[in-house]
């Protein structure tokens, strides 16, 4: 039977996350430019005055309740720091399209610090288009684990820090499919037509497709990817797929427009606290493993702010506050030690998903790198799946 994810319970309930998503849906279509004339002023030299921006996905952090306030609201309070944090990520893809002109021709976002997918990382630092961090100012970089520190990407830690980690899946409605699922193959029963969605992010949805058709994901291959490119096609020209989405999946599982979709663990496990009928599932071909890491554009203004923020989040107690809200795999030694001590949060330090063992990491596979122009070859056919 595969792992499932254990329910926490919640004052709060699931209105502040759909409100959370709400926010989300309005706040993407913002684009950089706009976003900029609303900055509040700074010092220009990184020095430490004015607001520290950052930008990243929804559902990605603990929100505020009643009693209890959040991660945004608790760093505030510590810091004295002006913090904006904006949900406005939706797509990677389409987020890099947003603010490629302005780092392009050399202008400064109005972001101090952006959280996105390790690719996008290496592409941003192929470009030249990222600011080393200050670690130098991150005492409680110490606190990384050491699987996740100095990636081939960026060997000398220099441009990145983990956020989090993840696996993508199997998300499904139980009343709705009238059944447990456990392959990627279920995806594709005709009697789930129409109501089944898959992920805009590439490596994610070919990865799982990859994985079924037995290839090797840590080494991609066209070739190798060619079935799997091709059932994905036929399964949208069929119906099958209803659509292609970034995290607004999570709006179409509440509402029951999906039966089955590709999502993340994470996620779901925060949907179930609105509707318990919710499943996550690693499939039984395996499930794909990605990493979100924090980075700084170019020009950034905040450098202390951004530094204060990043060495906050990597205090123990203050990741394991945001791991029991996301249920993500945390990249913060001691994490599992601080929910384990608490009664309300013990049973996440046992979750699989979130603290994978030998034989769930062994399940558990990473997209390889692409080159430059294997990437591109690779994103124009899925996306002449994705958008035909």
């Amino acid at each position: 039977m595969p792992a499932q994810l254990p329910l926490l319970s919640s004052q709060c309930g699931r209105r502040l996350f759909l409100q959370r998503l709400a926010a989300t849906a309005a706040g993407a279509v913002l684009a950089p430019t706009l976003l900029q004339a609303c900055k509040g002023s700074g010092s220009g030299n990184g020095s430490g005055s004015g607001e520290l921006v950052i930008s990243t996905f929804p559902l990605y952090i603990d929100p505020d309740a009643p009693g209890a306030p959040g991660s945004v609201s608790r760093f505030r309070r510590d810091t004295g720091i002006q913090l904006r944090y904006l949900e406005d990520i939706n797509d990677t893809r389409q987020f890099f399209a947003r603010i490629r002109p302005q780092l392009a021709a050399g202008r400064p976002l109005v972001q101090d610090l952006m959280v996105l997918p390790s690719w996008m990382a290496q592409r941003l630092i192929g470009l030249g288009w990222l600011e080393p961090l200050p670690l130098a100012q991150v005492p409680n970089i110490r606190n990384l684990v050491p699987y996740l520190a100095n990636p081939p990407w960026d060997p000398q830690q220099r441009y990145s820090l983990p956020w989090q980690s993840g696996i993508a899946g199997i998300a499904y409605n139980i009343k709705a499919t009238g059944r447990e699922l456990a392959s990627i193959d279920d995806l594709f029963d005709p009697a789930l037509r129409g109501r089944v969605s898959a992920l805009l992010e590439m490596r994610d949805t070919m990865g799982l497709l990859m994985l079924a058709d037995g290839q090797d994901i840590s080494q991609p291959t066209w070739a190798a990817a060619q079935p799997s490119f091709a059932r994905l096609e036929q399964a949208r020209k069929d119906g099958q797929i209803r659509r292609f989405t970034g995290n607004d999946y999570q709006n179409d599982l509440l509402a029951g427009n999906l039966a089955a979709c590709i999502g993340w663990s994470g996620d779901v496990a925060q949907l179930v606290l609105e509707q318990p009928d919710l499943r996550f599932v690693v499939p039984e071909s395996g499930g794909v493993l990605w990493s979100d890491v924090m980075l700084m554009p170019k020009g950034a203004q905040h450098r202390r702010e951004a530094a204060a923020w990043m060495n906050w989040v990597y205090e123990p107690v203050e990741a394991a506050r945001i791991a029991a809200a996301v249920q993500y795999i945390s990249p913060v030694v001691g994490v599992r030690q601080q929910l384990a001590k608490d009664p309300a949060t013990a049973a996440l330090a046992a979750n699989e998903l979130m603290f994978p063992d030998g034989a769930m990491q062994q399940r558990l596979h990473s997209f390889g790198p692409l080159s430059e122009s294997e990437e591109a070859r690779w994103e124009e056919r899925f996306a002449s799946i994705t958008e035909g």
